[in-house]
């Protein structure tokens, strides 16, 4: 039975292989388990790692070390190509209120956790680890990790144990600052419920409206010169004609009284395109359908996954002139975009396509629609992505006194943020499916956190016994002082809005356990919108503060 002793404490590939699924299959398993409704999900592994390492279950340095930074590169850009192209939108419409709060939140955060270190005397790497538990940020620990081995030679296994000491009640501190702000404040959900339809008419989403066309001064005039006088983007799918034939209208039709429109627009625009045209009518989508004379007419959505479409405009593929057809939405990750000639088309987009029933089927052939090629992987984009990432993390940013770097956690995050928004222009097809996102994510942070674990058991138990429990105190003042401060702040000055708030709170410490509370609380998506409008500039300001912190003590 020797083999058998070898094998979970020796050494070699088979035995470091067994070791991590073990440890990642039982933290899974583990991670099933709810108490009171939480559960602390994927983050199990890196106890049981602990567990392992501790009863002398470990894995030879350097292929912890690899496995370890590579699970991190994983995780950081997949979530990158995730939050690409939301990345930038988040700065407009509204939302630079929301990234200005969560900025506070992680700002007060790191100032909260350096006052600390002052008054206790905690050394500065504790203090980073502890702060990454507190708001629950693999990445900030990842990249502070990264940034204290690449300046001082050697790491620190107080980072990790710091983590792991602060994380469980971070998450249980994020939740009961949801719930003291709600019974503080007195929130009443009937009230926030009544002030949702308000919120909504700050979205941008394309609408539909049926318009009767009475503005006399524009009898007769083509749908290309009336678009040059509103200062709206809008599309005129269909014409209703006097005597009820329908067509599909295009930049040369010609518009007369009486001619019912229907126009896709911004929401917020519908008032303004309504009174240029006439007045709204009462016609549902049966009216426009096709039991009408010209019954050939027809609407699709259309998947685009030819790569070679990748990246071009409505422009250059010229698709009305071609085939007689009108685009009237565009669909991009699950938002209505209002079509124009400069749009930039992605692989993954959805076009509604109206138009004669061969015409559709030739726009179908030209912009791909097989949803067996949109499955499957773009490899490429990935793996040079990471390739530049890394190339990116190593350049010496700044000397404070050792060289800043963005690290194996800063570079590849941001390029793939920079592929995820621009790739297109280079013709790099940025779509992944959101299981393959997901399934490359949870892959590589599960790698991550079964080496962080199995690196740091030794000497856990010593550590909270030699007054590691104290940490425990630091990680609640962590997380619940910055989180009341700026929601005090953003409810009783900026009003806003408590479905919002708790997005805004669970987005600002990276937090999907929170963010499940929230939505199950609310019932309506308005805090997964507050989550994801802070979620891609928190996570990028989460790891850029670590490693920053991190090199104040070097």
């Amino acid at each position: 039975m020797e083999w058998l002793y070898t094998l979970f404490f020796g050494n070699g590939i088979a035995h470091a292989v067994l070791i991590f699924a073990l440890v990642i299959t039982i933290g899974i398993l583990l991670g099933k388990v709810k108490i009171g409704g939480i559960s602390l999900g994927v983050t199990w592994i890196l106890f049981v790692g602990i567990l392992f390492s501790h009863f002398g279950m470990t894995v030879d340095g350097e292929v912890r070390h690899f496995v370890q930074e590579f699970g991190l590169i994983l995780f950081v850009f997949s979530i990158g190509l995730q939050v690409g192209p939301g990345f930038f939108a988040s700065f407009k419409h509204g939302g630079i209120t929301l990234v200005g709060c969560a900025a506070a939140i992680v700002l007060l955060g790191v100032a909260t956790a350096y006052v600390i270190h002052v008054v206790t005397g905690t050394p500065i790497p504790t203090m980073v680890g502890i702060l990454s538990g507190a708001v629950t940020n693999t990445p900030g620990l990842g990249a502070a990790q990264q940034a204290y081995a690449d300046a001082s030679g050697f790491s620190d296994p107080n980072v990790a144990l710091g983590y792991a000491v602060a994380y469980p009640l971070g998450v249980v501190g994020i939740i009961f600052t949801m719930i003291f702000i709600r019974y503080a404040l007195r929130v009443k959900f009937e009230k926030e419920d009544e002030a949702l339809a308000a919120l909504a008419k700050e979205q941008k989403f394309a609408e539909k409206v049926s318009v009767e066309f009475t503005n006399s001064m524009l009898d007769g005039r083509t749908v290309e010169y009336m678009r040059d006088l509103v200062n709206r983007q809008f599309v005129i799918s269909r014409i209703r004609h006097a005597d009820g034939e329908i067509t599909m209208a295009d930049a040369d039709s010609v518009l007369r009284l009486g001619d019912k429109l229907w126009i896709i627009c911004q929401a917020e625009d519908v008032e303004a395109v309504v009174a240029f045209f006439g007045h709204r009518v009462e016609l549902t989508d049966e009216d426009w359908g096709n039991n009408t004379p010209n019954a050939e007419l027809i609407s699709r959505r259309i998947l685009i996954t030819k790569s070679s479409i990748n990246g071009k405009k409505f422009s250059d593929l010229r698709l009305r002139t071609k085939y007689g057809i009108t685009i009237t939405r565009v669909n991009r990750a699950g938002v209505d975009l209002i079509p124009y000639q400069g749009l930039e088309l992605q692989v993954g987009d959805r076009v509604m396509v109206v138009g004669p029933e061969k015409a559709v089927t030739q726009v179908a052939d030209v912009l791909g629609n097989s949803l067996k090629k949109l499955n499957q992987p773009n490899l490429v984009t990935i793996f040079v992505g990471i390739a530049l990432g890394v190339l990116l993390g190593s350049i010496p940013l700044m000397n404070v006194p050792q060289p800043v770097k963005l690290g194996l956690a800063g570079g590849p995050l941001i390029v793939a943020i920079l592929i995820g928004r621009f790739g297109t222009h280079f013709h790099l097809v940025t779509y992944t499916t959101m299981s393959a996102n997901l399934m490359l994510r949870e892959i590589g942070i599960a790698l991550f956190l079964a080496a962080v674990g199995i690196g740091a058991g030794d000497g856990f138990i010593d550590a909270i016994v030699g007054g590691g429990y104290r940490w425990i105190g630091y990680g609640v003042i962590i997380t619940i002082v910055p989180l009341l401060i700026v929601s005090f702040f953003a409810r009783l000055k900026l009003k806003m809005n408590y479905y919002t708030l708790m997005g805004l709170i669970a987005g600002a410490m990276t937090d999907p356990p929170a963010l499940a509370y929230a939505n199950a609380t609310a019932g309506n998506d308005m805090p997964a919108v507050g989550y994801s409008t802070v979620y891609p500039v928190v996570m990028f300001l989460r790891v850029l503060t670590a490693q920053i912190f991190i090199l104040f003590a070097l």
